[in-house]
């Protein structure tokens, strides 16, 4: 077998084991953001450093994704912003949950691939002091496989999902890269990225299936790059870019 056929297999592998081990967590989540969702709330995501801002990206003002969705993207904590990186420091939660107006009872979905990113756990610790309805997205088995004494860690030596109402697990394998080249070292090809986007794909789903049966109507995206994108979604924009902080108008 190839290594793109095993890279396949392995990707494949780890969705398979999701939807086998996460569907209860996954459905826990939904059901919480739909019943925010027809409250009126915002769904807030954070992708909590480096390359973990992808997964609030593949969520917010997506096609086929649902409108209320918040995405967090304070300078710093992702690797477009690292000039210089905030995502190591603490001390910062309570601003970034200020600044993109993230209140009590709100929901807060909190990605990082690994679950103790320093930024990550600050916020997590920061949500369950101010009542927010915290969803963590994460590999707990990477997580507990990190020392506690890595230098990188909170303070608190915390992984995000112990502080979570719901803990969805991406199982990710430690180290994330998964293929071995004869005269390489190091394993190469990273799983992270792919398969929590799907975990939050599967979330997202489930909680605009779950708005139809309570008979709420959802509002969708549709692709910015089709004819009658401009008649279907500025309307929507409008509607939400004074709520939305990253939202804009195209034209």
């Amino acid at each position: 077998m190839g290594l793109l056929e095993t890279y396949q297999e392995t990707l494949t592998g780890i969705m398979k084991t999701i939807l086998e081990q996460e569907k209860s967590n996954i459905s826990l989540a939904s059901d919480l953001l739909a019943e925010c969702y027809a409250e009126d709330r915002l769904i807030h995501i954070f992708g909590a450093g480096g390359h973990s801002a992808i997964a609030a990206m593949e969520v917010f003002w997506r096609a086929g994704g649902l409108t209320k969705i918040n995405a967090m993207f304070p300078a710093g904590t992702n690797i477009i912003s690292a000039n210089p990186t905030t995502a190591k420091i603490t001390g910062l939660a309570p601003y970034i949950l200020n600044y993109y107006d993230v209140h009590e009872g709100d929901p807060l979905i909190l990605v990082n691939f690994y679950g103790l990113n320093p930024i990550a756990v600050d916020v997590a610790l920061e949500a369950k002091k101010k009542g927010i309805r915290l969803i963590t997205v994460n590999s707990h088995g990477f997580a507990h496989q990190v020392p506690e004494d890595f230098k990188w860690r909170h303070p608190s030596k915390k992984n995000i999902h112990e502080l979570a109402d719901v803990a969805v697990d991406n199982h990710v394998p430690y180290p994330d890269a998964v293929l071995n080249v004869p005269g390489i070292e190091e394993t190469i090809t990273p799983t992270a990225t792919i398969v929590t986007c799907f975990v939050l794909n599967c979330i997202m789903t489930e909680t605009i299936c779950k708005l139809v049966e309570k008979g709420v109507k959802p509002e969708i995206w549709i692709s910015n790059n089709i004819p009658g994108c401009d008649e279907h979604n500025n309307p929507l924009v409008d509607k939400y870019k004074h709520r939305i902080h990253h939202l804009y108008p195209v034209v």
